[in-house]
């Protein structure tokens, strides 16, 4: 099984960064058969999506080279765990864009969140639950608020004590139910 970890903020000097690093030391630690990989969508520059044919209907066959690469790279994977900002109460538009410039990669797939923010990211991953089902993806309940009060200091991230445990339990999750789905 592979399972992507998508970082979702595009943004200079992100905080997501330090976030992207700290889940995938954590994923790489857990052994076993699951292979997981971080997609940092950053490094696509995919560019908005103003296509006139919705991305559902084009067989995974798009307008620009940055969309076909994205679209390979979310295709690879079984399952994901977005690393979601939050930006002003909602998701991250780069991160909305990068999901509605896709369809049929997403569907049926199992995806868990880890969400940052001033109140931990949960106004982003609430609309992100929403989003998902419309591609019929399976979200799990497990997910990681990190507050940037608490989890960042004056040099950069610093999470609590107990934020892997509650990154593995979103792996456990999202590996979990993915294995039952297969």
């Amino acid at each position: 099984m592979k399972i992507g970890i998508i970082n979702g903020s595009i943004r200079d000097g992100r905080a997501g960064a330090g976030v992207g690093e700290f889940v995938k030391e954590i994923a790489d630690a857990r052994g076993g058969d699951v292979n997981y990989e971080l997609i940092d969508l950053k490094s696509f520059n995919l560019p908005l999506f103003t296509g006139d044919t919705l991305p559902m209907m084009m067989n995974k066959q798009y307008d620009t080279p940055e969309a076909t690469a994205w679209s390979q790279a979310i295709d690879a994977c079984d399952a994901y765990v977005v690393i979601t900002p939050e930006y002003n109460h909602s998701v991250p538009g780069a991160l909305k864009n990068a999901f509605d410039s896709l369809g049929a990669e997403w569907v049926g797939k199992v995806v868990g969140f880890v969400g940052y923010g001033a109140v931990g990211g949960v106004r982003a991953i609430e609309p992100w639950r929403t989003i998902v089902a419309n591609f019929s993806m399976h979200d799990v309940r497990a997910e990681v608020n990190l507050n940037l009060f608490v989890d960042w200091n004056d040099e950069g991230f610093a999470p609590t004590d107990r934020r892997a445990d509650e990154v593995n339990a979103v792996f456990d999750a999202v590996e979990e139910l993915a294995a039952k789905l297969a």
